[in-house]
């Protein structure tokens, strides 16, 4: 199983002191933050996609690119990859130009953001949102896996005889998670294609993300893919902790109380009892996230939101340690406990590649 950290790039004034930083010192501590989690035993650094402040990262790939070059492991995704505005042509482009230079350790997940204003900034209507997400990923798609495509669709001008370069890294496109929150469409998007399926449940309750990831491993089942429990299954979750609860809880409460995205809403408790938000000691943080198996069965990837809300660097580095030497080791101990021998392991570079492989030896053996 697979854990590792997201990021949206909010730059947030501090509660605490009134600080903002700047974009400048944003992106570095982004960086830092990545380069931390390669260090402390992670798995995962994926950053958002957003073009209005107060976020910063507007090009994942350069971002990710950069990240490549100062880590050794590290798999490098993204949190969003923006399908509905951004053209396949690019994202094509983009990522397998991405795969070539981090060798592999790449994948993205799709999804089409939180901000309506970005479909007029790129020329797209909102109210086509979904048809956008299908008819974008299905051109993509094949970008990654045809030398050669002619194409035509309703929102971009068609394509003849067009090949995307760099062609993706030994054969194998990245592998491709599809994020949604809400959208029972996404799910079915994802187990059509037998793509991952990322939950970012950070913000719903537990019967609601039991319901959305049923329904994809249903899916995923009913195209053939596999059984539902083979289907490929991320979450997202948020922690805040200190070895002693209390500390937490008071050091935490002015970040949460004036965060952007749910300040000024329901309490702190109310919060952390309706929704995976952890604010406590590591082993309340292991407990909370052991129990997501109990609604989203055995599943491949879990990344956590840490670095939000204004919380300054020195702290997020702390929460870092904490995570990579108290709660992970744990998590991977236990998940691993009873889990059935079918369940696959997240889809890595390397693991595709044997598929692929595997694939062909048995074509060419029949």
């Amino acid at each position: 199983m697979q854990f590792g950290i997201f990021s949206v790039g909010d730059v947030t004034p501090d509660p605490t002191t009134g600080r903002t930083p700047s974009e400048h010192e944003r992106i570095k501590a982004m960086v830092a933050i990545a380069q931390k989690a390669e260090e402390v035993g992670l798995d995962v650094f994926a950053t958002g996609e957003h073009h209005n402040p107060p976020f910063v990262p507007s090009s994942p790939t350069t971002m990710l690119g950069y990240i490549a070059a100062r880590t050794e492991k590290l798999v490098l995704s993204t949190s969003t990859t923006l399908i509905t505005t951004n053209d396949p042509v690019k994202i094509a482009e983009d990522f397998a130009m991405l795969q070539h230079l981090a060798d592999g350790r790449v994948d993205l997940m799709m999804g089409r953001g939180n901000t309506g204003p970005v479909y007029p900034w790129f020329g797209k209507d909102i109210r086509q949102g979904i048809n956008l997400a299908i008819e974008n990923y299905a051109l993509l798609h094949r970008l990654w896996r045809e030398d050669v495509v002619t194409w035509e669709g309703k929102f971009r001008t068609p394509l003849q005889s067009f090949t995307s370069t760099p062609r993706p890294l030994d054969g194998v496109p990245p592998f491709v998670w599809h994020g949604s929150i809400r959208s029972p469409e996404i799910a079915e998007q994802a187990a059509y294609y037998g793509d991952g399926f990322f939950h970012n449940n950070i913000f719903w309750p537990a019967d609601h993300t039991k319901r959305m990831v049923e329904l994809y491993r249903e899916r995923y089942a009913h195209y053939g893919h596999g059984t539902a429990e083979q289907a490929i299954v991320g979450l997202g979750g948020q922690v805040f902790m200190r070895r002693n609860s209390q500390d937490a809880v008071k050091e935490f409460r002015p970040y949460f109380d004036n965060a952007p995205v749910y300040g000024n809403g329901p309490s702190l408790e109310d919060f952390t009892e309706q929704t995976p938000l952890t604010v406590g000691s590591p082993q309340q943080v292991i407990e909370k996230t052991l129990a997501f198996r109990e609604y989203a069965g055995d599943y491949q990837r879990q990344l956590f939101l840490m670095d939000h809300a204004g919380l300054p660097l020195k702290t997020v580095l702390e929460q870092l340690d904490l995570l990579g030497e108290e709660v992970v080791p744990v998590l991977r101990e236990e998940f691993a406990k009873g889990r059935p021998a079918g369940v696959p392991d997240a889809p890595t570079h390397a693991s595709l590649v044997q598929s692929l492989g595997t694939a062909s030896q048995e074509v060419t053996v029949v």
